[in-house]
């Protein structure tokens, strides 16, 4: 979609990476991070109902879609680990403060401008925002052509689509979430089988880089290796 895809798709995702590694919203661990990963159409959502499934499997799939030089949000499991946060601490913001008054119109650097969890987030907006884009488009987010649903989501970030004052952080929560879905360790559930990382050249957890320490304007040979000691 136009909002999502700067003329170098892989410096976008390269920075974004970074950023995502300075913020670590998300990356709780998860209880079931030593189970083999699994197809994500066999996948059952933990946390999501159906019709929220299959939003997100839209939403994520129009903001790092297939189309292109690399892996998109479905080929990289982003979906599974959205799912995932949400049941555990981050869905339910057991470590953050979350005491009011709430300034909805507060800048990021103000934190965490809702009452609202991230699970209760997604739990409200997703309807919310399905009842928009019924309105303005005559179906839901998931019936709507590609290029609608980049219309919807563009509405959505500019504030276009209006939802509640509580739901305003839907679009930036949503993408963040879908960006570290696709930079994390794949025992997260996203990253399936290090795509991102293969396509960007990020080597992973590897235990040393001694040996190439002096080694400058040499590409880096070795693939990836998550935390577990998995290759790609």
């Amino acid at each position: 979609m136009s909002n999502f895809s700067p003329p170098s798709r892989r410096t976008f995702l390269m920075a974004s990476g970074a950023g995502v590694a300075l913020t670590g919203m998300a990356m709780t661990f998860h209880a079931n991070s030593k189970e083999a990963p699994i197809q994500l159409d066999k996948y059952q959502p933990e946390f999501f109902t159906p019709e929220e499934w299959n939003f997100v499997l839209a939403a994520t799939a129009r903001l790092i879609p297939s189309e292109g030089d690399g892996p998109g949000a479905l080929e990289t499991h982003v979906p599974v680990f959205i799912d995932r946060q949400l049941v555990g601490y981050y869905g339910n913001a057991d470590i953050w403060y979350m005491q009011g008054p709430h300034d909805p119109q507060a800048t990021a650097d103000r934190g965490w401008q809702t009452p609202l969890n991230p699970a209760q987030l997604y739990r409200k907006a997703i309807p919310a925002f399905n009842a928009a884009c019924k309105e303005r488009f005559g179906k839901e987010f998931k019936s709507l052509a590609p290029e609608q649903q980049d219309e919807a989501l563009t509405a959505l970030q500019k504030g276009e689509i209006k939802l509640e004052p509580e739901l305003s952080i839907f679009f930036t929560t949503l993408l963040a979430n879908t960006k570290e879905g696709y930079f994390a360790d794949p025992q997260h559930g996203g990253n399936f089988r290090m795509q991102s990382w293969k396509y960007i050249g990020f080597p992973g957890a590897r235990a040393s880089y001694a040996e190439w320490v002096d080694q400058h304007n040499r590409k880096y040979p070795l693939g990836p290796v998550s935390i577990k000691g998995e290759r790609a």
